[in-house]
């Protein structure tokens, strides 16, 4: 069957693998693009799975804590001119103060209605395209940073055991760079408990596939395959990756060391990740 160079390009964007291992894929798949996209797994050539889908627009991201609340906010455009323009800027401030504001009780209509007049000033097309409120108890601590002029945007959310940790300064460190991390890192999921045990089942697949090719004894095979499991899970799992500021620690590790020390317990109980123009699942 005749195969679509758009539908080559958009199998090679998604899984990183060479355009003509790209175009057999889909050739073996009968044009079944989830097809070919597993055949590339399996044979080792479709790169490990990212959060971060190829932008798509400009456009930029907002982060506003407040007292026991936390937002994150994007606001498109179509051009990155107009992303660095101080009015579209003032706007997006605005969008995510309001919602800091109002919480999940903001409609989606108070915020449109300023969007749809600043097109009329600035001259080209914007959208709210998304935002997520984090609210946080006593014990909880919010941590935002934005990088790359908006480009990303991320939130965490600690918890700790005492409510009076939530104001040590380490406790605020440790916050600050995992937000940075959660920048860098871009994770999939926060834990392993939260990934889809579909998924689990599928890269199991995979991997056993890709194992089954070595000619080893069965017993071998399982422990390799398990070691696959366990590295893809330290790429996609928060608390699992290697720490950013040490990479011989994980995310658990260093947490769990910290509690240590103040005499308390941390972990992360939630965060947020959005980059301009990545696909919304």
């Amino acid at each position: 069957m005749e195969i679509k160079a758009l539908d080559v390009k958009k199998l090679r964007e998604k899984t990183g693998a060479g355009m003509m291992d790209c175009k057999k894929a889909l050739q073996e798949a009968g044009g079944d693009f989830a097809r070919a996209e597993r055949i590339l797994k399996e044979l080792g050539l479709a790169a490990a799975q990212k959060r971060a889908g190829r932008a798509t627009s400009e456009g930029r991201i907002f982060a506003r804590v407040g007292e026991g609340r936390g937002v994150l906010l994007e606001l498109s455009c179509e051009t990155d001119f107009v992303a660095k323009n101080r009015d579209f800027v003032a706007l997006g401030e605005a969008l995510a103060e309001l919602v800091l504001d109002k919480g999940a009780s903001v409609s989606r209509e108070e915020l449109e209605a300023p969007v749809k007049d600043a097109i009329g000033r600035i001259k080209e097309n914007m959208s709210l395209r998304r935002f997520a409120v984090l609210e946080a108890a006593e014990n909880e601590l919010l941590m935002s940073y934005i990088h790359g002029e908006g480009k990303i945007g991320v939130m965490v959310k600690v918890g700790v055991s005492d409510t009076a940790l939530a104001e040590h300064p380490k406790v605020k460190e440790l916050a600050f760079d995992l937000a940075l991390h959660t920048a860098a890192f871009a994770p999939l999921y926060l834990n392993r408990e939260g990934v889809p045990e579909a998924y689990l089942r599928e890269q199991e697949e995979v991997f056993t596939k890709q194992a089954a090719s070595l000619g080893k004894p069965e017993h071998v095979l399982k422990g390799i395959v398990q070691g696959k499991i366990k590295k893809h899970m330290s790429e996609i799992s928060f608390i699992e990756q290697a720490f950013v500021k040490d990479q011989n620690l994980t995310v658990a590790k260093v947490l769990e060391n910290l509690g240590k020390e103040i005499g308390g317990k941390l972990e992360i109980l939630d965060y947020l990740y959005y980059k301009v123009g990545e696909e919304i699942e």
